[in-house]
């Protein structure tokens, strides 16, 4: 250190990665007092913090054109270059990043911070080796220190985007190829960090603390980056080597190369560079070009841009005339004309502005008006119309800008919604008032628009910020790009209760069963990734889950008709499998879905087994005796009659109106009946049907088998037990049989409430030729009066005016009663006359009433009479066809009758059965 105490005056001159800066930064801490400006903000802000965490918040000072934090007892002050208080004294003071002296608009500020920023103590100079011969000449005096760089920098060649190692940064040049590059390593690796000199410090500290704590792998900037910024860099690849700097499209100078290029390494820590592939032959780096990168040679410094900075106010005119003076010292060039020069000669052309110029002191204020940093780069005349406007406020009356008219610009920048185009626009705008708050002597109240404007640009760098890293940064890319690259590394794999998997904490989809559903959100490219992820973290829980639905039991799947109608098997909120088409109505094929069949072979075959064994065990449960009926159908014990009539009472899936069959019952005998009977069936008058087939478990198996066989939509099921409807819209004719229902008038009724009816009315005739039914029974299962009457008719009941004849019942003699023959006579009047009995589990509801009740004397004027006139018979053979193998079977041979009538009614039974008796007893 006492080498530094010899000399007031000391150059610290070598590449990037030397520790210039924290050189710079231990000897100010060593003295009472020190200063040193920096090229940018946002490194002037990181040294603050560094240096507060030594000496305490109330010591140290940060100075910048849009923030100023000047504690009273501010010893060290931390500043950006143009910010920095020259006509303070120091003890230390120091200059970073000097060579920026060859900047053409601002490399001015940097020269005369070199030649005349000095420590009362020592002043230090930070540049590149380049600067040695003019701090040679231009300062003779000072005493020039090499810093080696720490660690090697080499050329690592061209490489693509997608072979970029981690921790490398990617250098662009425009708006666009940022952006681009941006999306391209989103879409690869996960995402990227933005630094761009566009953007507000504090947005630029938010992508690199991003970057810096490992959230993304990779940063994508311009040439911002070179300037000072410590960063954790691997490798730095340039996307071009041409950029366009204000005036022209231009090749990056050997030094600017070099700049950008020493990033990479930290410390002791080696770095490398190279370029992107693509990169056109004629841009591409020559092999002197690499030697002297690696060598840290670049061309010296032959001279630096030089601005009078104490120039004359006397007038507009002498200002500007003095502005462009030229250098009396050689190896100082004339700056070219910056942004604010410019500006100020714009103003001068209005006469009006310049007469509110007329002294010296509003000369130097308009000059300090013109200096306001064009952070939206509008450019000079866009620029210059800003100024105007604010202008004659700061040239007449109180000589500040008024309250609201800053609250109003304010608010009109409060908005934080819109494309990060609009909020980087807003941001700039935000700026350039953050810097008119600081100069306290322009605004009404000065603490309230600092605090206002810093937290207007505060809220819209979070948002811009977070607008970077939703469409640069996909994390949950970045965790699954992490697992599928090393098979090694072990995750944390996990399902929520709502099914959501969740990769160390990111989701990447939803579990249902055994389907993955990428998330909504998710790009039509990422899907690919998401899918394949999938497959690789939930094998084990894929597993998992058909074990546990191989051991459940058969309650946790069920058949429900999906958004198409078709019917499904779910597990819980989980499509399984569809019903289709099989060979017969009971045999439907399962349609597996393709989640199933692409799992692990053994997990496949456990799910698919577990699902078939619950088809069928759902079809004996409750379909048992269609199942039944249709084994009897295929035993070649049973009679061919019988399994005739089988076969199509299970192509009708256990229903079938009387009617249709008429001739297939008709060649029954009574063991046949018998036969068919102990199989479930009942034979009713108008509908034969299986007796269990009612319950709704049955009802919604026998529609879906139906649905899948039609390869139609399932019919939409009706409430629970319900027995009538007053209406229905069903789509087929056949769809309300389907449900075991019959159409009666414009009602419908569920089968075997029809034949209770039948069977009340059937009951009723032994009242007489003429009798009353009660209609109790009806109005119970809610079925109106025209309904009823309709029913009755459909049954072969007839509506009379007549009233029965009361007289007394004879006694009967029990050797005149019908006695049941061997030749089953007796059935076929039972046939003819009234339906069977449907089993006690086929039951009217508890306030149905089967008895006839006789109406009271008071009502018999409303009772409505009845006779029997016997049911139409169709003439025709059964049109019903069956559509299975049974069609294939042995018919029954067909039974040699006598002509019969059209209408069989039961008077002409009996009457039938009075002759035969009467013949036999001959």
């Amino acid at each position: 250190m006492s080498r530094f105490s010899q000399s007031s005056l000391v150059a610290v001159l070598g590449p990037t990665n030397t520790g210039k800066t924290h050189l710079a930064i231990e000897r100010m801490c060593a003295h009472s007092s020190g200063m040193i400006g920096f090229p940018l903000r946002l490194l002037a802000r990181e040294v603050y913090d560094r240096v507060v965490a030594l000496k305490g918040a109330n010591r140290v000072a940060l100075v910048t054109g849009e923030e100023k934090i000047i504690p009273k007892d501010a010893q060290w002050f931390l500043c950006t270059a143009e910010a920095m208080p020259m006509d303070r004294e120091f003890a230390f003071v120091a200059i970073d990043e000097a060579q920026i002296g060859i900047d053409p608009e601002r490399g001015h500020i940097f020269t005369d911070r070199m030649l005349h920023a000095r420590g009362r103590d020592e002043t230090m100079i930070l540049g590149s080796e380049s600067l040695r011969p003019l701090i040679e000449y231009l300062l003779p005096d000072a005493e020039i220190i090499t810093r080696p760089r720490f660690s090697t920098l080499s050329y690592a060649g061209s490489r693509k985007l997608s072979r970029l190692p981690k921790r490398s940064a990617i250098v662009a040049f425009s708006l666009e190829d940022v952006y681009a590059i941006a999306e391209m390593l989103r879409r690869q690796h996960g995402g990227a960090a933005i630094v761009m000199g566009s953007l507000s410090p504090q947005t630029r500290n938010a992508q690199v603390k991003m970057y810096q704590d490992g959230e993304v792998d990779y940063l994508v900037a311009t040439d911002a980056i070179g300037m000072g910024l410590n960063l954790d860099v691997a490798h730095v690849a340039f996307a071009a080597l041409k950029k366009f700097d204000g005036h022209r499209r231009r090749r990056l100078t050997l030094a600017e190369i070099g700049q950008i290029a020493g990033r990479a390494g930290r410390h002791q820590k080696d770095g490398s560079f190279g370029v992107l592939s693509g990169l056109a032959s004629s841009d591409a780096l020559q092999a002197e070009d690499i030697d002297n990168l690696e060598s840290h040679r670049f061309p010296k410094l032959d001279w630096l841009y030089w601005r009078n900075a104490d120039p004359d106010f006397g007038s507009v005119e002498r200002l500007i005339r003095s502005l462009e003076e030229k250098p009396q010292i050689q190896r100082l060039h004339a700056a070219p004309e910056a942004v604010d020069l410019a500006v100020l000669k714009r103003l001068a052309m209005d006469p009006a502005l310049v007469r509110l110029a007329g002294s010296p002191d509003k000369v130097r204020l308009l000059w300090e008006a013109a200096c306001i940093p064009d952070f939206r780069k509008v450019g000079s005349d866009h620029q210059a119309r800003f100024i105007a406007s604010l202008w004659s406020h700061l040239a007449e009356g109180a000589g500040v800008i008024p309250h609201a008219r800053m609250a109003q610009e304010i608010a009109r920048l409060e908005n934080v919604q819109g494309d990060i185009a609009t909020l980087g626009a807003r941001i700039a705008a935000a700026r350039s008032w953050s810097y008119i708050a600081q100069k306290s002597h322009w605004v009404e109240q000065p603490e309230a628009m600092i605090d206002r404007t810093r937290a207007l640009e505060s809220r819209l760098s979070d948002a811009m910020h977070a607008l970077l890293t939703q469409r640069f940064v996909d994390k949950r890319t970045r965790v699954l790009m992490r697992g599928l690259l090393k098979d090694t590394l072990a995750q944390d794999v996990a399902v929520d209760d709502d099914g959501r998997v969740l990769v160390e904490g990111q989701e990447i989809g939803t579990l249902k069963g055994f389907q993955f559903l990428v998330p909504s959100d998710s790009r039509r490219e990422d899907r690919k990734m998401l899918l394949a992820a999938a497959e690789r973290y939930l094998g084990r829980i894929m597993t998992d889950n058909a074990d546990a639905l191989a051991k459940a039991p058969d309650s946790v799947l069920a058949l429900v008709p999906d958004a198409a109608g078709q019917p499904a098997i779910l597990w819980g909120d989980s499509r399984l499998a569809v019903l289709s088409k099989g060979k017969t109505l009971l045999q439907p094929e399962i349609r597996f879905e393709r989640s199933i069949k692409d799992m692990a072979a053994e997990d496949s075959q456990k799910v698919i087994d577990r699902v078939k064994a619950w088809v069928e065990a759902m079809k004996a449960k409750h379909l048992q005796g269609l199942v039944k009926i249709d084994v009897l159908a295929n035993e070649p014990e049973t009679p061919a009659a019988v399994r005739a009539l089988f076969a199509q009472i299970v192509d009708a899936g256990g229903i079938l109106s009387r009617r249709d069959i008429d001739q297939a019952v008709r060649a029954l005998d009574n063991d046949m009946r018998g036969h068919a009977r102990r199989a479930g069936l009942v034979f009713g008058a108008l509908d034969i049907f299986h007796h269990a087939l009612m319950k709704p478990g049955a009802v919604l198996w026998r529609t879906a088998l139906f649905a899948a066989f039609d390869g139609q939509p399932m019919i939409e099921q009706t409430p629970d037990n319900a027995v009538h409807l007053k209406q229905g819209t069903f789509v087929g004719a056949d769809h309300a049989s389907r449900l075991g229902f019959r159409k009666v008038a414009d009602e419908y009724v569920r089968v075997d409430m029809v034949e209770r009816l039948v069977k009340q009315a059937h009951e009723a005739r032994q009242q007489g030729e003429i009798f009353a039914i009660d209609p109790a029974l009806a109005t119970s299962l809610g079925l109106s009066k025209a309904g009823h009457e309709a029913l009755l008719a459909l049954a072969g009941f007839a509506k009379t005016d007549e009233k029965p004849v009361v007289q007394e019942k004879p006694v009967a003699d029990a050797s005149q009663a019908p006695q049941s023959g061997a030749d089953g006579s007796d059935a076929a009047v039972e046939e003819a006359a009234a339906p069977d009995e449907a089993p006690a589990a086929a039951v009217a509801p508890d306030d149905a009433k089967a008895d006839s009740v006789a109406p009271p004397e008071a009502a018999v004027a409303a009772v409505q009479y009845w006779r029997w006139k016997g049911m139409a018979r169709n003439a025709k053979r059964s049109q019903f066809k069956s559509r299975t193998k049974h069609q294939k079977q042995d018919k029954p041979a067909p039974v040699k009758r006598k002509a019969e009538p059209v209408l069989a009614t039961a008077g002409g039974a009996f009457a039938e059965l009075a002759v035969l008796r009467e013949q036999m007893k001959k």
